[in-house]
C-alpha cells in the first residue's frame, strides 16, 4: 500500500519508540515533528506542538531514510524488467529514501541528455530521491572516456563502470585522472575481466562438484590492488563497490592506513549467503561478483562491523521471469533485493553477527558520507525517514513484492523487520497496511 499524504501545514508528530541518531546510536524518542518537508522540532518543542496527526511509534525504530549506492532502475530500457515507478516504490517499501541509479541503462547513461531523461522520469513517476551515476566510459565499453563534465552538470553524483570491468589499465588511469579534475568520485566494481573470463560462480568446492565455470577470488583482488595503486597516484576519490572477498577487505584497510582516499560497500546478499546457495542450481543466486566462501562472508561482516566497509547496498537488479528460468549458466545475474535488505540485516543482528546500530550506520550515515553528505534526525534536516518494527514480520511473495522482479533472495518465508512508514521530504512514499495515520 502506498499513500500520498504530504505533511505540510498540519504536520505529523512521532512519539514513542527509539531514534537512530548517527554518532549516538539508539536513543529514546523525545518526540519528533515533521512539517513542510523537514523535521521541524525534536524534543519538548515537538511534544508541545499542535499537529494534524500523531503516530505512536512504541516498540519501533525511527531512522534516517536508507541510502542505496547501487540500484538498477531499468529505465530507460527494458520495461519488462521494471521501471522508475515500480522500482522506486519497491525502494520505499524497503525503507530507502535515496537510491543511486546505475549507469547500466539502455541507452547507457553516458551523456547529460540521458541523465536529464532519467531525472525527468523521476520527477513525474518516482517516489524516492534518485541520484544518477554516470558511465565513466562511452557505452560502458571501457574504451573512450565519457563526457564527465556534462554528466556532472546534468546531476550525476559520481561516475562508474556499473558491473563491467575496464579492460585496459591505461584507460582506467586516464579515467581516474580525468574524474579527479572535476572532483568526481569514481565507483568501480572491481573485476579483472581476463581472470573472470566466462565464469559465473565462485571458483570453489561448489563449482567443482557441480561442474560450473568458476570466477577465482584473484579476479577481484587483482583489480582491487590495481585500482588502489592508480587512485593513490591520481588522487581521485575511489569507491570500491560490491566487494566479495576477505583479501579485498584487508587491502582496503591497508590502503586507508596509507592515506588513500577510498571507500567501499558490500551487497547485503554477500553478508548473508555463500556459494552453497547455488548447490541446488538456484538461478536466483547467479550474481556478480559471485557468492564466495564462508570465510569471505565472515570477513565482509567484520568489515561492516569495524567500519572498514562504509556501506551496505542492495545491488538491486530486477529481471523478468524468463531471465531467471533458463539453465543456470544461461541466466542473467542479479537479485531483486531492495525490499529485503533491512530484513536480512536484522537476521544478522539476531544471529549476533552485527549490532543494530552498525547495520543502520551502514544503511544511512555510511553511504551518505560516500556521497559527501550528512544525515541526522535534528531540527531543520530533510524529513527523509524510515519507521520500522524490528519485531514485526512480513513474507516476500508475488503478492507482497512491489518490484517488477520477483526473484528475491528469500521467498515464502517470514522475515523480521516490517517497514511501517517511509517519508521522503515529508511525503508518504510507503505506508504499511494497518499503520494508523
Amino acid at each position: 500500500m502506498t499513500a500520498s499524504a504530504n505533511w505540510n501545514e498540519g504536520g505529523l508528530k512521532l512519539t514513542g519508540g527509539q531514534l537512530f541518531e548517527p554518532g549516538k546510536g539508539l536513543i529514546s524518542n523525545p518526540g519528533l515533528l515533521v512539517r513542510n518537508g523537514r523535521i521541524e522540532a525534536v524534543g519538548e518543542q515537538a511534544q508541545a506542538a499542535e499537529s494534524a496527526a500523531t503516530l505512536d511509534a512504541a516498540g519501533q525504530v525511527i531512522a534516517p531514510g536508507f541510502i542505496d549506492l547501487c540500484c538498477n532502475l531499468r529505465e530507460p530500457g527494458n520495461g519488462q524488467k521494471g521501471n522508475i515507478a515500480s522500482e522506486t516504490r519497491a525502494a520505499a517499501h524497503g525503507g530507502f529514501t535515496t537510491v543511486c541509479a546505475s549507469p547500466e541503462t539502455s541507452p547507457v547513461n553516458d551523456s547529460g541528455a540521458v541523465t536529464n531523461l532519467i531525472l525527468d522520469s523521476v520527477a513525474s513517476r518516482g517516489v524516492v530521491r534518485v541520484l544518477p551515476i554516470g558511465a565513466i566510459t562511452r557505452g560502458l565499453d571501457g574504451d573512450m572516456l565519457s563526457d564527465m563534465a556534462g554528466l556532472k552538470a546534468a546531476g550525476c553524483v559520481a561516475v562508474g563502470n556499473g558491473s563491467r570491468g575496464v579492460r585496459n589499465a591505461r584507460i582506467l588511469r586516464r579515467c581516474m585522472a580525468y574524474a579527479q579534475t572535476f572532483g568526481l568520485t569514481v565507483m568501480f566494481s572491481p573485476e579483472n575481466t581476463a581472470l573472470a573470463a566466462d565464469g559465473y560462480a565462485h571458483d570453489g568446492q561448489v563449482t567443482t562438484r557441480l561442474g560450473l565455470l568458476g570466477i577465482p577470488e584473484v579476479a577481484e583482488t587483482a583489480a582491487v590492488m590495481e585500482m588502489l595503486l592508480l587512485a593513490e597516484e591520481t588522487g581521485v576519490r575511489l569507491h570500491l563497490s560490491q566487494l566479495s572477498c576477505a583479501r579485498s577487505v584487508e587491502m582496503l584497510a591497508q590502503a586507508r592506513d596509507r592515506g588513500v582516499k577510498v571507500t567501499a560497500d558490500v551487497a547485503m546478499h554477500q553478508l548473508v549467503f555463500t556459494e552453497s546457495a547455488l548447490a541446488g542450481f538456484d538461478s536466483r543466486f547467479h550474481v556478480r561478483p559471485p557468492l564466495r566462501g564462508e570465510s569471505d562472508r565472515q570477513a565482509l561482516v567484520a568489515g561492516v562491523r569495524d567500519g572498514v566497509i562504509d556501506a551496505i547496498v542492495s545491488q538491486h537488479q530486477p529481471h523478468d521471469s524468463a531471465a531467471k528460468q533458463a539453465p543456470l549458466p544461461a541466466t542473467e545475474p542479479g537479485l531483486s533485493s531492495i525490499e529485503s535488505v533491512l530484513s536480512l540485516g536484522l537476521e544478522l543482528v539476531q544471529n549476533h553477527e552485527l549490532e543494530l546500530p552498525d547495520l543502520l550506520r551502514a544503511l544511512t550515515a555510511g553511504p551518505a558520507a560516500v556521497l559527501g553528505r550528512e544525515v541526522a534526525l535534528t531540527a531543520g534536516a530533510a524529513a527523509d525517514l524510515c519507521l520500522f518494527d524490528p519485531d514485526g514480520h512480513w513474507q516476500p511473495s508475488a503478492a507482497t513484492l512491489l518490484s517488477a522482479g520477483r526473484h528475491a533472495p528469500v521467498l515464502e518465508r517470514a522475515l523480521p523487520g516490517e517497514v511501517k512508514l517511509t517519508l521522503v521530504a515529508g511525503r508518504t512514499a510507503w505506508q504499511a497496511p494497518g499503520t494508523p495515520l
